[in-house]
């Protein structure tokens, strides 16, 4: 079950008229914390990111399914949005036994390591043209305080790494 805050941020995004995406990342923002705190594990960044969004599609955000995806994630994907519809409380003994197996996995899936070489594989796999897209848009949504912000923390950052 998400916790109250996760929920309050994701219908606040909606609200804001920001995607499902973004929606979706309060949740597995959760998931991520979740891992590092120690309430369970993952075996890999990949499974602690597909949790999340499966909990953002059962609060129903309407998270699209990626065209690349496995017929069996599609079907997970279907499976999710379709109990987003009928509020009933989880099986006990289900409940119990993918918390149980969760908490054998390992924690590492959720550290800074893993999540920064996650994002740079899939970075990797997008072209040049969408990845420039998607920084010129992130620009232009900054607006003139933000981009001067960000400006000034990425010369810090520089001048750190130099020294």
């Amino acid at each position: 079950m998400p916790e109250k805050k996760t929920q309050r941020a994701a219908a606040r995004d909606k609200k804001e008229g920001k995607s499902p995406g973004t929606q979706a990342g309060e949740y597995v923002h959760e998931e991520i914390e979740h891992v590092r705190e120690g309430k369970h594990g993952a075996r890999s960044t990949k499974q602690a990111i597909a949790i999340g969004l499966s909990k953002a599609r059962r609060a129903g955000v309407k998270v699209p399914v990626s065209k690349t995806a496995s017929k069996s994630t599609k079907k997970k994907a279907a499976q999710d949005e379709a109990s987003s519809h009928d509020h009933h409380k989880p099986a006990a003994k289900r409940s119990r036994a993918t918390t149980k197996a969760l908490r054998k996995e390992g924690h590492g899936a959720a550290s800074k390591s893993a999540l920064s070489s996650h994002a740079k594989k899939s970075a990797a796999k997008r072209s040049a043209g969408s990845r420039s897209a998607a920084a010129k848009k992130a620009a232009h949504t900054k607006g003139a305080a933000g981009r001067s912000a960000a400006a000034k923390k990425a010369a810090r950052t520089r001048a750190k790494n130099a020294s």
